[in-house]
């Protein structure tokens, strides 16, 4: 188990290879030089693992709230990718989301940037650390990104 994230190292590493998919995106979008692509990676890693981070948890605490526990993991599927899975309390797989799904529809739109995450993320791009830091905490709390959590949720725990 990897002490940072609390998540079996297989499950850390798919979250990592995610990170590092959107981050190539990310660093084609925003990015210009070779100090951007260190910034993107930071960006995209932090992006995937703060949205499943908060939405591994929140799935078993909705559901047990309801009546109707679930417990949620990231797994791999065939191709290797990152997804989140919620099984009952039997052990019967009840739905899955792929990861990049999750990140796709939380930061794009029409295949596009969603116009308040680019703001954010092109703020992240640029500056000091910290002013990355809370240009990333911004754009996890903006709208379209907590839409398509809440979307993401309700899917995961209908019946």
């Amino acid at each position: 188990m990897t002490p940072f994230t609390g998540l079996p190292d297989d499950a850390d590493a798919l979250l990592r290879a995610e990170g590092e998919r959107l981050a190539r995106r990310l660093a084609q979008l925003l990015g210009e030089g070779e100090a951007d692509v260190a910034r993107a990676h930071l960006l995209g890693l932090s992006l995937v693992h703060n949205l499943v981070h908060a939405l591994l948890p929140t799935v078993e605490q909705v559901s047990r709230h309801a009546g109707q526990p679930l417990r949620a993991q990231l797994v791999a599927d065939e191709r290797g990718r990152a997804v989140v899975e919620t099984v009952t309390a039997d052990g019967e797989l009840h739905r899955r989301l792929p990861v990049d799904d999750l990140m796709t529809e939380a930061l794009y739109g029409g295949g596009r940037l969603h116009p308040t995450v680019l703001a954010h993320l092109a703020a992240g791009m640029q500056g000091s650390e910290h002013a990355a830091t809370r240009a990333l905490a911004a754009c996890l709390k903006s709208a379209p990104v907590l839409n398509a959590l809440r979307r993401n949720l309700t899917g995961l725990l209908k019946r």
